[in-house]
């Protein structure tokens, strides 16, 4: 992969389970990787390396948020760009993370405002309906709340936009960061 060129950025990708947080993700991987190094950081993926042995309490959520930015920011400091796919449900360890991040670079909150009925459709695993019957607790959007960002740099609705056009949003706030994009 070439060198990262440029300030490094982060793109927080936040929204409900089955908003499109990891196929959006995986769109912007697929459009950058030739341009620059770029570390994605998946919420379930964090979870089971970084963020280990952490609940699902208000607590344990937020610091698994702020150890995302955390890395995040390191990555950004040293130019590169980071993109993040995770539910963040609490709009202050959201804005920690952007804090983190803006010290080295840019950063930039994506909300997929995907409404819940349209993520519950979506949902393979099952993981909704074992939520509403109370075999899954703490489930954001069921029995734990989603705080709105009170700041998104972005919004995109996933049920209305398609993934190319949700990543070229993304892009276009980017750009007008002046960050440079393929």
């Amino acid at each position: 992969m070439p060198p990262s060129t440029g300030p490094g950025f982060a793109v927080l990708l936040t929204g409900f389970s089955g908003a499109g947080k990891s196929t959006v993700a995986e769109e912007l991987l697929r459009r950058w990787t030739a341009q620059r190094e770029v570390t994605v950081l998946d919420g379930d993926i964090v979870r089971t390396m970084l963020s280990q042995g952490l609940s699902f309490s208000r607590e344990d959520r937020d610091l698994n948020i702020r150890r995302i930015g955390w890395v995040s920011a390191e990555v950004v400091r040293h130019g590169g760009a980071v993109i993040i796919a995770a539910i963040a449900p609490y709009d202050g360890a959201r804005e920690d993370a952007r804090t983190m991040v803006e010290a080295y670079g840019v950063f930039g909150l994506v909300h997929l405002s995907t409404p819940l009925e349209v993520c519950e459709g979506r949902d393979v695993k099952g993981l909704y309906a074992r939520a509403r019957t109370g075999e899954i607790g703490s489930f954001t959007g069921i029995s734990d709340p989603y705080e709105l960002p009170t700041r998104p740099d972005v919004v995109v609705d996933t049920s209305e936009l398609p993934v190319e056009a949700s990543a070229d949003a993304i892009e276009a706030y980017l750009r007008q960061r002046d960050i440079e994009l393929p």
